[in-house]
């Protein structure tokens, strides 16, 4: 039986599973744990997941079938959007691993780092233009890109999750930060 039919519930028996719901994301789609994955592999496996869970799948086998499907269903696109994207990966892979990001109760950042969120922040008060705006979100993108390729090499080469914890930290102030921006952007578009 390939990684993939053993990961998803056997919903036509109900009371038998052949993977827990409460596994890793990373195990749920056959992957490696790690911060690299190729998004055609993943994107594949979610959808070959998703036919073999979907409820519909099991509409002749009864509600509780059904119920079930439905449950592995949303666990499948739970997991899918966590791996999907580099950042919400990073901060899991640090969980698992028992570095937890703690964003909410732990904001420590490096020094340098607030330097250039308070810098950042002042550029954005002062754009007023399209262009000005534009130039700030390509700097912001530039560092996101530099920080994801810090993230791999923690993650994926040194296995240093507590080390990758403050990357992490940067690299969701920077995601609210480029939403802020993008907002901005939009309200300067005119409407068509």
């Amino acid at each position: 039986m390939s990684a993939t039919n053993a990961a998803v519930a056997n919903p036509s028996g109900c009371d038998r599973f052949l993977v827990n719901l409460q596994t890793d994301d990373f195990a749920l789609f056959g992957l490696t744990p790690q911060f690299a994955q190729d998004k055609a592999v993943l994107d594949a496996q979610w959808k070959l997941l998703q036919a073999q869970a979907h409820p519909d799948k099991f509409a002749a086998q009864g509600a509780a079938a059904q119920r079930v499907a439905m449950q592995w269903s949303a666990r499948i696109n739970e997991a899918y959007r966590r791996l999907k994207d580099p950042l919400t990966r990073a901060a899991y892979l640090c969980e698992l691993n028992g570095a937890p990001i703690n964003a909410h109760s732990n904001t420590a950042m490096p020094a340098s780092f607030l330097v250039q969120q308070i810098e950042w922040r002042e550029a954005l008060d002062e754009a007023n233009t399209e262009v000005a705006l534009e130039a700030l979100l390509a700097s912001i993108t530039a560092a996101k890109i530099d920080l994801l390729a810090e993230c791999a090499q923690l993650l994926d080469v040194q296995r240093d999750f507590a080390a990758a914890v403050l990357p992490v930290r940067c690299l969701m102030f920077m995601d609210k930060f480029a939403h802020d921006l993008n907002q901005r952007l939009d309200a300067l578009a005119p409407l068509s």
